[in-house]
C-alpha cells in the first residue's frame, strides 16, 4: 500500500514543511493530506499553499483558511477588524492559490484507511450527516453538560470521547499538543508557536516530527 502522510497544522511554515516532507523520507507518488490552516501566523503562507497544489497534496479546510477566503470573498461582516496575520495572507496569494484553498473541503474521507480527516473535530454521537460545518472547523472539547465548545477549557477533548469505528486524524488543538485516542490522533504539536511540526504516516502507524525553526506567534495569541 502505498503511505500516505498526515500532517498537522502548518500555519505558513514552509520551510518547516520541507523538513518534515524529509524527515518522512517523502517521495514524488506517495499521498500527502494536509489537516487544515495551512496558512496565516506564519512567514510563508504562500509557499505552504504552491507547495501543496504543485505536489498534489490533499488538504482539508481549517478555521483560519476559512476566516481568510470569507475575507478575500467580501464575506465578513462590515466593521470586522482584518488582523495582520490574515492580511498579510490577503497580500501574498496569488490566484492559483486562492483557486486552491476554495476546493477543500471541510472533510475527508480515506475508506481504504477507516480513516476521516477533519480540521476541528466531530461531535459524538452525532451522525456524520449532521455533524456541523461550523464545529467541524472549531471543534476543540465537550462541556459536562455534553455541549460541544471551540474553547479548550471548557471541557474534555472531544477526541477522548470518540468511539469510532473510523480513525479521525485532525489539528487545531496546539495547547493540548499531539494527541493519541483509541479512534482519534490530534496532530497540532504548536509549529507556528516555536515547538514542531508533526505528521502521522500510514500503514506503518509512525509519527515524525521536526522543530520549529523559530517561534513566529505566541501561543497565548489569538486561536
Amino acid at each position: 500500500m502505498t503511505r500516505t502522510l498526515f500532517i498537522g497544522d502548518v500555519h505558513g511554515c514552509a520551510e518547516e514543511l520541507d523538513a518534515l516532507l524529509h524527515a518522512c523520507g517523502y517521495r514524488r507518488g506517495e499521498r500527502v493530506v494536509l489537516v487544515g490552516d495551512l496558512v496565516a501566523k506564519g512567514p510563508d503562507s504562500a509557499g505552504v499553499v504552491r507547495r501543496a497544489r504543485e505536489h498534489g497534496f490533499l488538504a482539508v479546510r481549517g478555521n483560519h483558511d476559512e476566516h481568510v477566503l470569507r475575507w478575500h470573498a467580501g464575506k465578513m461582516p462590515a466593521g470586522k477588524k482584518l488582523k495582520r496575520e490574515h492580511k498579510q495572507v490577503l497580500n501574498t496569494l496569488e490566484d492559483e492559490d486562492w483557486k486552491y484553498l476554495e476546493s477543500l473541503p471541510v472533510h475527508r474521507h480515506f475508506p481504504e484507511l477507516n480513516v476521516r480527516v477533519v480540521h476541528g473535530g466531530l461531535v459524538p454521537g452525532v451522525p456524520m450527516e449532521e455533524q456541523k460545518p461550523e464545529l467541524m472547523l472549531n471543534l476543540r472539547s465537550i462541556t459536562p453538560e455534553g455541549e460541544p465548545s471551540k474553547k479548550m477549557e471548557a471541557g474534555v477533548p472531544w477526541a477522548g470521547l470518540w468511539k469510532g469505528p473510523e480513525l479521525v486524524i485532525f489539528g487545531h488543538d496546539a495547547l493540548r499538543g499531539v494527541q493519541r485516542h483509541p479512534y482519534a490522533i490530534g496532530l497540532d504539536s504548536g509549529c507556528v508557536y516555536g515547538h514542531e511540526l508533526t505528521a502521522y504516516v500510514l500503514p506503518e502507524g509512525r509519527f515524525y516530527s521536526v522543530k520549529a525553526k523559530r517561534a513566529y506567534m505566541d501561543l497565548d495569541g489569538p486561536p
